[in-house]
């Protein structure tokens, strides 16, 4: 009698330790940020993703009133950078900027890339998407669409374009057009945008595939011809470079390069929900949106449903990998 009065004493007690035990997550949820906030970026600084990722940093920190820091950890297409924020600690402390490459591009074509997009992160917005642009050096002769598909069609095989690397969005870009054309080009991978520009520019490689950000300079200085931007419509940015889908025979064209704001899986909902808002009052500034679209981009909605824009992405890049037989 003595031990079950004791155990029912004791009742209480334990009751409330596991309760107290239950409430911590909550209670650092609900005082969350109290600490630095670390934005990984998979490239090495000066990249299109490393740009946005620091105009997402900045913004955060002034709406979330806590240092947010980039690290740069570059690597394997961005792949790297993934996997430590997928095996992070899911407290939303440690968040990832991304592009499509590492997000929905490397777990098709590399079997060494071991994260699941859909199960092992949790999404918190689509930032902004920018076309891509197909150019010409100056040694080709090709001022437009029509000279691009004439040139290439009556010499297959004959003609190479270049991009960042394989299975990379520009590459995935430039297949998207050669399938859509009927087009017959060697595919020349580079080891980053750099060595692309300067074989493009020298006029020892003849096309190329651009982040739109990183090939405007060049188009603006009359060092290479734009040909036509990736996506179905003309983007905002350039209304004056024709999109490639305004030609006939690529019409099926529509590819863009995208970043998103993701953290690890089962981030707590109080977490999610103030880093979702931070991020939505983020895209509805006129100063961010400024710095963004002078770079080339164009703002997401924060209505996006980023589980079904995965879904899109992810189906529209194996269809041209199983087509090219793309693989690392």
């Amino acid at each position: 009698m003595h031990n079950f009065l004791k155990r029912r004493h004791m009742m209480p007690v334990f009751c409330a330790v596991a309760l107290g035990t239950l409430a911590i997550p909550a209670l650092a949820a609900d005082n969350y940020p109290s600490k630095p906030i670390t934005i990984v970026v998979g490239y090495p600084p000066g990249g299109s993703t490393d740009l946005v990722g620091r105009l997402v940093a900045t913004e955060l920190s002034e709406r979330l009133k806590q240092p947010v820091v980039i690290e740069n950890l570059g690597g394997a297409g961005g792949a790297i950078g993934a996997q430590k924020v997928a095996k992070a600690t899911a407290d939303g402390y440690t968040l990832l900027v991304s592009a499509n490459n590492e997000m929905a591009i490397a777990p098709l074509i590399n079997k060494a890339v071991k994260y699941d997009v859909f199960k092992d992160f949790a999404p918190i917005g689509l930032v902004a998407t920018q076309p891509m642009v197909l150019v010409a050096s100056h040694s080709t002769g090709v001022k437009n669409a029509n000279d691009f598909i004439q040139l290439v069609a009556t010499n297959p095989g004959k003609y190479s374009y270049g991009s960042s690397g394989v299975g990379t969005a520009l590459h995935l870009a430039g297949e998207m057009v050669k399938q859509s054309g009927g087009l017959d080009m060697i595919h020349v991978p580079y080891k980053g945008v750099a060595p692309l520009t300067n074989d493009l520019v020298g006029n020892n490689l003849e096309f190329g595939v651009f982040v739109l950000s990183s090939g405007l300079p060049h188009i603006k200085a009359g060092k290479v011809v734009a040909l036509g931007t990736t996506e179905a419509k003309r983007s905002s940015v350039t209304p004056d470079i024709p999109a490639l889908a305004e030609n006939p025979q690529f019409k099926h064209v529509d590819i863009n390069s995208w970043f998103a704001l993701m953290g690890p899986a089962k981030l707590p909902a109080a977490v999610t929900a103030k880093l979702k808002t931070a991020l939505n009052d983020t895209l509805q500034s006129p100063a961010f949106r400024a710095k963004m679209e002078a770079t080339g981009n164009v703002l997401a909605s924060p209505k996006v449903d980023m589980t079904v824009f995965l879904k899109t992405e992810v189906a529209k890049y194996k269809k041209i990998v199983d087509a090219a037989n793309i693989e690392e």
